[in-house]
C-alpha cells in the first residue's frame, strides 16, 4: 500500500520527512524515494533493509549499560522511526517488554523532567481549563475529528505501585498506547496520550526538584477537579466522537467513581480496575477448569481490596452471575475481601469505599470480630483461590498457605502485586508449601518452578494480554459503550486460550510473545457482543466466522515500510 506524504522539491520538506517519526526510513529509504523526495546528500548511498536496520538497532540497544539507558534508547528510536522501534520490539517482545513497561517504565517517570528531551503527548493542566478543547484540537489533522480511535488519559496519582508521579505520568498514557499497537495493531498514529497535571501533594521529591516540569503546588481535589475531568471528556468526545477513552492509575478515591460515572455514558475502560480484573478472571476460570470446580461454587478471598482487587471481585461477581442467573448481591457472597482492617464487614461502611461496599459481609456471619485476619479467613472459608492486590510482600506465609491447602486439592494462589519486590509470595514457596498441588499467577514474569521432579510453569496475569484486545473490538465496531457483556466475553476469549487447557503443567494463561493473535480472538469476541447488545455502529461488520477474523486482521497495523509517494 502507498502512502501519501505531503512534501515538496525545496530542502527544508526534505529534512521534516527525515523528522517525521512516522514516515521516515533512514537508511531504509528506497532509491526512487530519495529521488522523488530529494534525499540525496541527506543520507548515505546505502540502502538498507528494515531486517539490517533491526540489527544494527538491536546491537546498539544491547550495548546500554542499565534498564533505563534501554528504555531512554527506544524512546528516542520512537521519536526518530516509529516503525523501526515497533518491529525491533516485535522481534525481541519477551526480552524486551520489561523495558518499555513495567517495571523499568517506572523507573523512566520517576526521573521524567531530568531526563526530559522532547515532549510526547497532550499536557492539560487544571488551572487552564478553559483552553481544554482548543489544546485538543492541535491533535485533530487538517480540522478532520475523526482521525484518534484511542485515548489514554491518567492524573498520575497511582503509577504502577510508585504513587504519584505528577507530570510524568505522562509516559504511562505513552506506554499503554504502545502496547496497543503492538499487542492488538492498532495504528499509532491514531492514538492520544494525555496528562492531566492538577498537581501533587503526595510526592515532596518532585514539589522540591528544582527541574520538575509539571504544577509544583498540592494536588487539585474536590469541586474543581470534577470539573476538570469532566470538561476534558466532553471536550474529548465533541473533537474526537469515535475516540475510546482508557483511564489509567487514576486514585483509589477516584478511579471507580469515574468509571463508573461516565461508562454510561461513553465507551471507556479503567486498565486498573476491569483490565486487571478481566486477565485474572482469566485465569481463574483456567485454574477452576484444571481443578474441576464449577466457577458458581467457587469460594475466593482476596487480600487487597483497592481498584485492582474490587476490580477482580467486579469481574468474578458478574461472572458467577451470569452462569448462576443469580443477582449480583448473591452472586458476591462466593466472595471474601480483606484490607487494611482485616475482612470486610458492614458495620465498616462509614470508612469503606463504593467499590467496596458490595462486598462487605453481614456482621453477623462472622462471630469473632478478633479474627479477620488472612490466616484466621482462610482457616473459615476455605477458599478454592487467594489473590492477592496488596502490595504487602510476604503476606502469604507458610502457615496461610498451608491451611489452604489442607481443605482443597489445587488451591489457586495469585500474588500479583507489582513490582516483584511487592509481591505476597514467591511462586517457588508457594509451590513447596503445597507439595507442587498449587495453580499459580503472578503479577510479574517467573521462571518455572519444580517439585519431585516435575516443572510447573508460571502463568503471569499481564493485562497486556487482555487490555489491548478489548480496545480493538471496541474500536473497530465503533461501539456506543463499553458493556459488562462484552467483557465477559473478552474474558472467555482469554481463558479459551489458556495452555492449562491441554496440560495442567503449562502456565493458565497465554505468553505475551502470542499476544497479537490472542487480541484477534479477544476482538472477535467483543465485537460479536457489541453487535447482540445493538451497542455497534459499524455498519460493515461481517457475520460470518472466518470473514470477521479476516475484516479484524486487516486492520491491524504492521511494523513495515510502505512505498511513500507525494500527495
Amino acid at each position: 500500500m502507498d502512502v501519501s506524504c505531503k512534501t515538496d522539491s525545496n530542502g527544508t520538506q526534505s529534512h521534516a520527512l527525515l523528522h517525521d517519526s512516522y514516515f521516515n526510513k533512514g537508511s531504509a529509504f528506497t532509491k526512487e524515494e530519495r529521488h522523488e523526495f530529494h534525499l540525496h546528500g541527506l543520507l548515505p548511498p546505502n540502502v538498507q533493509t528494515l531486517d539490517e536496520q533491526v540489527a544494527r538497532a538491536y546491537e546498539q540497544y544491547s550495548s546500554r549499560p542499565s534498564d533505563l539507558a534501554k528504555n531512554t534508547f527506544m524512546a528516542s528510536m520512537k521519536a526518530q522511526n516509529q516503525v523501526l522501534y515497533y518491529r525491533l520490539i516485535q522481534d525481541h517482545l519477551k526480552e524486551m517488554f520489561s523495558i518499555i513497561y513495567t517495571p523499568t517504565e517506572g523507573d523512566a517517570i520517576q526521573n521524567y523532567s531530568g531526563l526530559f528531551r522532547r515532549p510526547e503527548g497532550c499536557f492539560l493542566n487544571i488551572h487552564d481549563q478553559e483552553r481544554i478543547e482548543d489544546d485538543l484540537r492541535r491533535f485533530t489533522e487538517s480540522g478532520k475529528n475523526e482521525n484518534i480511535d484511542y485515548i489514554v488519559v491518567t492524573d498520575g496519582e497511582e503509577i504502577l505501585g510508585i504513587g504519584d508521579q505528577g507530570v510524568g505520568s505522562v509516559l504511562i498514557s505513552v506506554a499503554k498506547l504502545v502496547l496497543t499497537t503492538l499487542c492488538a495493531g492498532i495504528h499509532p498514529t491514531r492514538q492520544l496520550p494525555v496528562v492531566l497535571d492538577c498537581g501533587t501533594d503526595e510526592n515532596e521529591e518532585l514539589l522540591k526538584d528544582e527541574l520538575y516540569l509539571g504544577l509544583r503546588q498540592p494536588r487539585v481535589r474536590g469541586e474543581e477537579y470534577e470539573k476538570f475531568v469532566d470538561r476534558f471528556v466532553t471536550s474529548a468526545r465533541k473533537i474526537f466522537p469515535n475516540a475510546y477513552v482508557h483511564f489509567e492509575d487514576f486514585g483509589l478515591r477516584n478511579a471507580r467513581r469515574l468509571l463508573d460515572r461516565y461508562r454510561p455514558q461513553i465507551p471507556c475502560f479503567n486498565d486498573d480496575v476491569q483490565g486487571t480484573g478481566c486477565v485474572t478472571l482469566a485465569a481463574l476460570m483456567a485454574g477452576l477448569h484444571v481443578s474441576n470446580i464449577h466457577i458458581t461454587d467457587v469460594r475466593v478471598v482476596i487480600f487487597g481490596s483497592g481498584s485492582a482487587g474490587t476490580g477482580i471481585a467486579d469481574q468474578i461477581c458478574d461472572a458467577i452471575a451470569t452462569d448462576s442467573k443469580k443477582p449480583k448481591h448473591e452472586a458476591a457472597k462466593h466472595i471474601w475481601c480483606i484490607d487494611k482492617p482485616g475482612l470486610l464487614l458492614t458495620s465498616q461502611k462509614d470508612n469503606l469505599t463504593p467499590a467496596q461496599v458490595q462486598f462487605a459481609r453481614d456482621d453477623s456471619e462472622w462471630n469473632d470480630h478478633t479474627k479477620t485476619d488472612l490466616y484466621n479467613v482462610i482457616k473459615e472459608v476455605k477458599p478454592h483461590a487467594l489473590i492477592g492486590t496488596s502490595t504487602k510482600p510476604n503476606a502469604f506465609t507458610e502457615d496461610i498457605i498451608r491451611e489452604m491447602a489442607k481443605h482443597v486439592e489445587r488451591p489457586i494462589v495469585f500474588p500479583l502485586s507489582n513490582p516483584t519486590r511487592l509481591h505476597e509470595a514467591q511462586p517457588k514457596d508457594i509451590n513447596d508449601w503445597t507439595e507442587g498441588r498449587a495453580l499459580i499467577a503472578t503479577g510479574s514474569p517467573f521462571p518455572p518452578v519444580e517439585y519431585n521432579g516435575v516443572k510447573y510453569e508460571i502463568a503471569e496475569c499481564n493485562n497486556s494480554t487482555c487490555f489491548p484486545g478489548i480496545g480493538l473490538g471496541a474500536i473497530l465496531s465503533r461501539s456506543r459503550l463499553l458493556s459488562d457483556k462484552m467483557l465477559v466475553a473478552a474474558v472467555k476469549a482469554l481463558a479459551a486460550q489458556s495452555p492449562a487447557l491441554k496440560d495442567a503443567n503449562k502456565p493458565l494463561l497465554p505468553d505475551v510473545v502470542d499476544v497479537r493473535e490472542i487480541s484477534v480472538h479477544i476482538s472477535k469476541a467483543v465485537i460479536r457482543a457489541a453487535v447482540q447488545e445493538g451497542l455497534a455502529q459499524e455498519k460493515a461488520i461481517p457475520e460470518e466466522e472466518g470473514e470477521l477474523e479476516g475484516w479484524i486482521r486487516a486492520q491491524m497495523w504492521d511494523a513495515v515500510y510502505r512505498p511513500l509517494v507525494k500527495a
